[in-house]
């Protein structure tokens, strides 16, 4: 089975370098730039998770070919019928692929979403199940359409979120369950024994892609568990979530959620400096009363510190509210 695999990430490559040691017959890569155009976004945005194709092109001798304009063009079209692909394997991709190169393989576009569809299609799925509190989430591998990941299932994986998980670990499950759904179905598709379950549509819901600046903390409408979800979901390898000390725009990368409580005429974002049983930290009162443990922040130059120093260098004292900065 003929194989154009496309894809632009780290988990994109840890499918097609596993699908090289199947022996898989890979005879193209197509990949995307670290920084690219998208539909949603007005200026390019960056691969926080992209990775070079370059080493598995190079040691396997196959075309690497980069995307940087409209998949539309036809100068892909050509390239597809050049490389006569019997599949297109699309894991760790950014853009619709058109029905018009879906086409020219005869077996169709197949690819990994990180969710158990038909649930949490659309972008950063695996980012919004850790801010809606989920406990349970999962990678389905499946048969591309035209609408958004809305194609036939041919299989899934589930896995657990645990309360102490940040994306990263999440990401890390998603991978590994990703992988060994290539090696469980991709050569029951090249045999023509894969299954093909459609999508209870009903029971969809589609969640919107996600910018940097969507991270702004709103301190006086999340409770603690909700702040904490927030941070967690967005911390490193991405953006992060953040707020602002005056003008100062401040990341925080690691919180933990406390049983403490804030004083009752504190507001929402106000900062306590010491937080009892809890030192290395400051805390944040949330919408609920309760105190968050700020653990870790950055700082727009690149700066990290623990929450200590942090309020030490700014000479914080206990009662300094933290928000959306003016005309932010």
């Amino acid at each position: 089975m003929r194989i154009v695999f496309m894809g632009a990430s780290d988990l994109g490559w840890e499918c097609c370098r596993t699908l090289f040691e199947m022996e898989q017959e890979i005879v193209g890569i197509f990949s995307i730039p670290k920084e690219f155009r998208i539909s949603w976004a007005v200026k390019p945005i960056k691969n926080v998770r992209f990775k070079s194709f370059e080493d598995l092109a190079q040691e396997h001798n196959v075309p690497l070919i980069y995307v940087t304009r409209k998949m539309s063009d036809p100068v892909y079209q050509e390239a597809l019928r050049r490389l006569q692909p019997d599949i297109l394997i699309v894991i760790g991709w950014y853009y619709m692929v058109p029905r018009a190169l879906r086409e020219l393989a005869p077996l169709g576009a197949v690819g990994v979403h990180a969710s158990l569809l038909p649930k949490y299609r659309g972008g950063a799925p695996l980012v919004w199940a850790i801010i809606n509190g989920e406990t349970q989430t999962g990678v389905s591998f499946f048969h591309f359409a035209d609408g958004v990941d809305d194609g036939d299932l041919i299989g899934q994986a589930n896995f657990d979120i645990a309360f102490e998980d940040d994306i990263s670990d999440v990401v890390f499950k998603a991978s590994t369950a990703s992988v060994q759904l290539v090696c469980d179905y991709v050569p029951l598709l090249g045999a023509g024994k894969a299954p093909r379950i459609p999508q209870d549509h009903s029971l969809a819901t589609v969640m919107p892609q996600r910018k940097p600046e969507d991270g702004l903390i709103v301190w006086h409408s999340k409770s603690g568990l909700q702040v904490y979800n927030w941070i967690r979901a967005q911390t490193r390898p991405y953006p992060g979530a953040f707020t602002y000390l005056g003008q100062e725009k401040v990341t925080i990368w690691k919180a933990r959620v406390s049983d403490v409580s804030c004083e009752d005429n504190a507001i929402p974002g106000t900062i306590v400096v010491n937080v009892p049983g809890a030192p290395g930290t400051f805390g944040v009162c949330c919408a609920d009363g309760r105190i968050l443990r700020v653990h870790e922040v950055g700082l727009v130059d690149g700066a990290v510190m623990s929450g200590a120093e942090f309020v030490a260098t700014r000479a914080i004292s206990t009662g300094t509210v933290l928000g959306a900065a003016e005309g932010k």
